[in-house]
């Protein structure tokens, strides 16, 4: 502990010294204009010509350092006035033909040329707001902080494009209310902009990012100077939403209608409280149009990570995601007491409805930054209790609750230092009605640069408290943390970490957690050559090895060793190698009961990947890994094969094939005669295919089609006891229960959008899904998939209607 505190008393002092170190900081003067300018692409009013130049563009990949060439100069100004800032330029090419453009959508960059505007409104060089346009004038925006980009974040800006002869023009108007700054009278912010040519594989800066430099590339921003009098405006827009679902299922049970409605209506309320924090509230909300998870079958001890699809849980949580301690898919998902429906079921009795989700009633965030620094944020979300239905001799009988009015909530403060650095403290509560148990815990995270943004040291201290866990009265306290020093900078960089949970530290009723009661110990290691040469634009050659020990008792578990290699070639296409290492470990979680281990066997990995230039017109990407064990035969193939195919700007076509192959794999099968763990040696194979159709009728209106297919199958060929010391002992003659699997996961999502207004759309979403799960193994993959198509199918249709009203706007026209 002494070191610790040692080198974090170094790196404090050295945040507190002073600014970081870069390229000379570039600086364009701020123009106020009080003419007229129609957004339309063209920059034809007079009032352009005096606007402020940012010209003579740097690349900044692949070959940093290269200042653009004057037959592909880019030209961008820059004004401002009352209602907020107008940037217009004109990209040059050699031709119109040397553009990369295509129609794919709002959010959606592809394969197109762009030119993106960032601006650090209070200049802390760690957060920033993103406003990009396309050769085609379609619009992509995403905000910056310490955690990356989180393209979800969505802003209403306006913007349009013109291709001409020798390039493209544009123009944007980004109104104040897309942006938070403070209420000085005299202002500089922070800014860089951005211009990828697609076809060449460059992306250029006009301030020049050094790829070396460690931390944000917000700490390399030019300056925007002189900015004077503008004022935070009144931040309110409503956004009422209708929509209507036909969902059919073909229950085919007396008294059960196959097909059913609904009507539903909401409301998205956003409203700014002060020039820095918003307001940001869902009520009623409806998120039965998102896109269909990805599920598979899961043989794994542990729990499957799904994405967020919703958009209120992805948009603008960067303050929420700080320490890692929030998972959005708690709110709304499984009932604490699914699984345990049965066990209160009476002779006779059957579950008649046992809903998977539980019922969000609202939820809402405020966020933001203040002057100095200081970012709060705070979300809470409730959801209604949930019920399983229990009936005899079909008829109900009476209902079970499986989880009870829940709310959920996060504190985060976290304080912007000098030199890319923070500091923040995290709290996450979740309270539930009746004798459930609540949870708490809190967390202080802090993240350190040294000048020059050379040193890197990380940390994370964190408590979890399961209040009233299991009996009344009875607390369950447990703490974790992690230990990071890295070197952040040069073409050299390696990172330490160390992280630690004690044997009572759980986070998982709004997190997502796997295990407790380890101490890992991880290195990486990484050089980069970054200078293109004869055949190479770059290469990045990574180095990684760790070690995993049971806390109590203290046991070791496993050990790793990977390294991997990846490099961009000339021709814009790109490879990579990997080789890794695991040697027999114990592991302490297969068998699904505390106190058990698993003697796994050793193995190793190795395999590469290839992806062509997916600037071109036909693109393809493959990957294969061989997988062999030192025991019981084991081996196993991943094969990944994808390809691309852009007909012309409007239609798209994609397909990936994934094939992963398991012989004589080892892992848990089932409990037999009440208290045997059975292990099985089992051959697996996995097919998924994907099928992605995209056609956009112009930059406001498109139609998207997403088909999967996931087939896993598993036949087991000899079963095994779990022995006292990890070992496993054959079992003459095997089981009697049939443990093989043959699972079926099909979806189609079929989405059409149009954006009839500003921030506002139609969506008609067609949603088929078919679930299908059987003891007997399939052989042949066409006669399980037509078993799969012939199987009960779910459908939805539904239309949303949702309209974007903006104070500003009514106010104007008043």
């Amino acid at each position: 502990m002494k070191l610790i505190s040692f080198v974090l008393a170094c790196l404090v002092c050295s945040v507190c010294q002073g600014q970081l170190s870069a390229n000379p900081v570039r600086k364009i003067s701020a123009a106020r204009t009080n003419g007229k300018i129609i957004v339309d692409g063209e920059m034809k009013e007079p009032v352009w010509k005096t606007a402020p130049l940012a010209t003579d563009f740097v690349e900044w990949r692949p070959t940093y350092g290269h200042v653009e060439e004057e037959k592909n100069k880019t030209e961008i100004r820059i004004l401002y006035d009352n209602t907020g800032i107008y940037i217009g330029g004109y990209a040059h090419e050699i031709s119109k033909d040397s553009i990369s453009r295509e129609l794919v959508g709002r959010d959606v960059v592809g394969v197109n040329d762009f030119v993106g505007v960032i601006f650090d409104t209070y200049q802390d060089k760690i957060n920033g707001f993103g406003y990009y346009v396309t050769s085609l004038g379609e619009q992509y925006d995403a905000k910056y902080s310490s955690n990356g980009e989180d393209d979800t974040w969505n802003s209403v800006f306006t913007s349009a494009a013109k291709i001409v002869e020798d390039g493209w023009t544009f123009e944007m108007h980004i109104p104040y209310s897309a942006i938070r700054f403070s209420n000085t009278k005299v202002q500089d912010w922070g800014i860089n902009i951005t211009r990828r040519r697609s076809k060449s594989g460059k992306q250029l800066m006009w301030n020049p990012v050094d790829p070396t430099v460690g931390g944000s590339f917000l700490a390399q921003f030019g300056t925007w100077t002189g900015i004077q009098d503008i004022k935070p405006p009144v931040r309110l827009s409503i956004s009422p939403y209708l929509s209507t679902y036909v969902n059919n299922y073909p229950y085919n049970t007396p008294g059960v209608k196959n097909t059913n409605t609904s009507v539903n209506g909401g409301v998205d309320i956003k409203y700014g409280i002060t020039q820095a924090f918003t307001l940001d509230m869902t009520l009623v909300p409806d998120f039965g149009q998102v896109q269909s998870d990805n599920k598979v079958l899961n043989l794994t001890p542990f729990e499957v990570r799904y994405n967020e699809n919703r958009s209120f849980f992805t948009e603008g949580t960067e303050l929420f995601s700080k320490g890692n301690l929030f998972y959005s898919r708690r709110i709304g998902g499984q009932p604490l007491h699914y699984g345990s429906v049965e066990n209160e079921l009476k002779a006779g009795e059957s579950i008649a409805k046992n809903p998977t989700e539980t019922s969000l009633l609202n939820a809402s965030k405020i966020s933001g930054r203040t002057a100095s620094g200081l970012g709060i944020g705070f979300f809470n979300a409730i959801t209604n209790a949930q019920y399983a239905t229990i009936e005899m001799n079909g008829k109900e009988t009476r209902r079970v609750e499986t989880s009870p009015l829940t709310n959920y909530n996060i504190l985060v403060l976290d304080q912007s230092l000098k030199n890319n650095s923070s500091i923040s403290f995290i709290n996450t509560n979740v309270t539930r009605a009746g004798t459930d148990y609540d949870a708490n815990v809190t967390a202080g995270t802090w993240d350190l640069y040294t000048k020059g943004n050379k040193w890197n040291f990380y940390g994370k201290m964190a408590v979890s408290q399961l209040i009233g866990y299991k009996a009344d009265g009875k607390n369950k306290n447990g703490y974790s943390h992690t230990m990071v020093l890295a070197k952040s900078s040069g073409r050299f960089q390696f990172q330490f970490t160390q992280a630690f949970a004690d044997h009572k530290y759980d986070h998982n009723d709004m997190g997502f957690f796997t295990n407790n009661n380890y101490l890992d110990n991880t290195l990486w290691a990484s050089y980069r050559w970054l200078k293109p040469q004869n055949w190479y634009n770059r290469i990045n050659l990574n180095f990684n090895f760790g070690t995993s020990t049971m806390v109590k008792p203290w046991k070791h578990q496993n050990i790793w060793l990977n390294t991997n290699a990846n490099a961009q070639l000339k021709n814009l296409w790109s490879l990579g190698a990997s080789i890794s290492v695991n040697p027999a470990q114990n592991d302490f979680y297969e068998a699904r009961v505390g106190g058990k281990v698993f003697l796994r066997p050793g193995n190793w990995s190795v395999g590469g990947w290839i992806e062509s230039n997916n600037a071109k017109q036909y693109s393809v990407w493959s990957q294969f890994y061989n997988r062999t064990s030192n025991q019981y035969g084991t081996n196993g193939q991943d094969l990944r094969l994808g390809n691309q195919f852009r007909f012309n700007k409007r239609l798209t076509i994609s397909a990936e094939a994934y094939i992963e192959r398991r012989k004589n794999n080892m892992g848990y099968a089932t409990v037999y005669n009440a208290d045997s763990i059975v292990f099985g040696r089992r051959n697996r194979t996995t097919v998924e295919n994907t099928l992605t159709v995209k056609y956009n009728f112009n930059n406001k209106m498109g139609i998207s089609l997403r088909g999967r297919h996931y087939w896993s199958k598993v036949k087991y060929q000899e079963y095994y006891r779990l022995q006292e010391d990890g070992r496993l002992k054959s079992i003459p003659g095997g089981i009697t229960d049939n443990v093989n699997y043959n699972v079926n996961y099909f979806n189609i999502d079929m989405v059409y959008t149009w954006q009839f207004a500003k921030g506002s759309f139609i969506n008609i979403v067609w949603k088929n899904a078919i679930s299908s799960f059987d003891n007997e193994v399939e052989t042949d993959y066409f006669k399980n998939l037509g078993n799969t198509l012939s199987a009960a199918q779910q459908n939805s249709l539904s239309l949303r209607v949702i309209y974007f009203l903006d104070y500003l706007s009514f106010k104007k026209k008043g």
